[in-house]
């Protein structure tokens, strides 16, 4: 095979999903709906078909920001932005997102095409799914182009490397009683709704004048009274801190059961830290208040070349899971980074104008350039990993089809137990 080595690919027939869910809302009022919503789809549509539907709904979402309000602007720079029934969509496209993605488990067990590719797939398009929300929700909050926003991607990429992280040690895919899968996506969801309704400038009225706290002396003497999308953000840092304590306390559990060190995964935590560190390196060029990037066009393609390189980044750790390889520590995109960050920098540094960056329009190129490689180095992977892992397994990635025993494609309904296609 290409990338993946044999004694991996051998490891994928020995893995099986393991999971917990701990939401009251998923076990009471969505998980009756998802299996309602599951038999809506003929048994010849692939479960992958059906993951690759929901993040397609998203990027449509994303489009339309980009057709309203390319610069990514907000109503506090001037602009009146995207019309407040497209909020109502994004709402929409959002939940939709959620269903699909749920069911496409279910699906994959009706048509027998569950395995470790689909569990690939799915955490693919969900890592890809949180920048491309960080930036629908951003704006539905009024935050737009600021630190805000990027507290915002940082929090919830964290969130998803810690569950990719933990599942890696537990080998069980966790969702507590409060999960950004569940929880988490209805309450963007609900945003939405009431940005679509009020404005996005309903998130700028303070927390305490909202909710009349600024009566209360003692109340407006320990408490800022900050807008209520920064509220949102600060709610978002004290949900991360829980998740950091929840996921941990999981992974202590299962590495003493295994006799192993409960200090060697917080190794495995230093990927993360060491590529956010980078992207805010490079946005603090020149300055904290006057960030080249943050403060220009460039933002937008800068999230989405940070998202790219993220989602390729837990893509291996979850490859590293499925086939029981060692944590992948080392991503070659750092070495970028690190060339655009100290570039950047080079005035703070060593007093030097940057040689990459030394221009808006050389800066535009660069951002633009590393947009494309972050693209065309996460499509490589997924592209390779996917031929080893069909062509391995005999299992399609968007049909419903298997190699019989003869190592011919067949759709699957054609298919005995034994290998070998049924015969009349």
């Amino acid at each position: 095979m290409g990338y993946l080595s044999q004694p991996a690919l051998k490891n994928l027939k020995k893995y099986s999903y393991k999971g917990v869910d701990e939401s009251l809302v998923s076990h009471y009022f969505l998980t009756p709906y998802w299996n309602w919503f599951i038999k809506l789809f003929p048994l010849n549509i692939a479960p992958n078909t059906i993951t690759l539907l929901g993040l397609c709904i998203v990027v449509f979402n994303v489009v339309t920001l980009l057709y309203y309000d390319p610069l990514y602007l907000t109503e506090k720079d001037g602009e009146t932005g995207p019309p407040q029934w497209i909020y109502f969509t994004w709402a929409i496209g959002l939940f939709m997102y959620q269903s699909l993605d749920a069911v496409d488990g279910k699906q994959a067990r009706r048509t027998g095409m569950a395995g470790p590719l689909g569990e690939m797939f799915d955490h693919g398009c969900d890592a890809l799914n949180t920048t491309l929300e960080v930036v629908l929700a951003s704006r539905a909050l009024n935050l737009g182009r600021s630190w805000w926003t990027v507290a915002s991607q940082i929090a919830t990429l964290a969130n998803f490397y810690l569950t990719t992280w933990e599942e890696y040690h537990t080998g069980i895919l966790y969702l507590g009683p409060f999960s950004g899968p569940v929880e988490g996506i209805l309450m963007i969801v609900i945003i939405y709704v009431i940005t679509g309704i009020f404005g996005p400038t309903f998130w700028d009225k303070k927390l305490l004048t909202f909710t009349r706290l600024d009566r209360i002396p003692q109340i407006v003497q320990h408490i800022p009274n900050i807008g209520l999308n920064e509220s949102f953000m600060v709610f978002g840092a004290f949900g991360l801190a829980f998740n950091i304590v929840s996921s941990y306390r999981n992974v202590i559990k299962a590495t003493r059961s295994d006799g192993k060190s409960s200090l060697k995964p917080l190794v495995y935590l230093l990927p993360f830290v060491i590529s956010a560190t980078l992207q805010i390196l490079w946005l603090l060029s020149p300055s904290y208040h006057d960030s080249t990037i943050i403060h220009s066009p460039l933002f937008l393609p800068f999230l989405f070349a940070w998202g790219l390189q993220f989602a390729h980044q837990v893509g291996r750790m979850i490859l590293s899971h499925i086939t029981r390889t060692p944590f992948p520590l080392w991503h070659n995109m750092w070495l970028w980074s690190v060339v655009g960050m100290v570039d950047a920098q080079l005035p703070f540094l060593f007093d030097k104008s940057p040689l990459i960056q030394s221009t808006p329009k050389r800066t535009a190129v660069f951002i633009y350039l590393t947009l494309a490689v972050s693209l065309i180095t996460y499509a490589r992977f997924c592209a390779l990993v996917i031929r080893d892992i069909t062509e391995f397994l005999g299992i399609a990635c968007f049909t419903v089809r298997k190699k019989d025993g003869e190592g011919v494609w067949r759709e699957t309904r054609d298919i005995q137990q034994d290998g070998y296609v049924k015969r009349l």
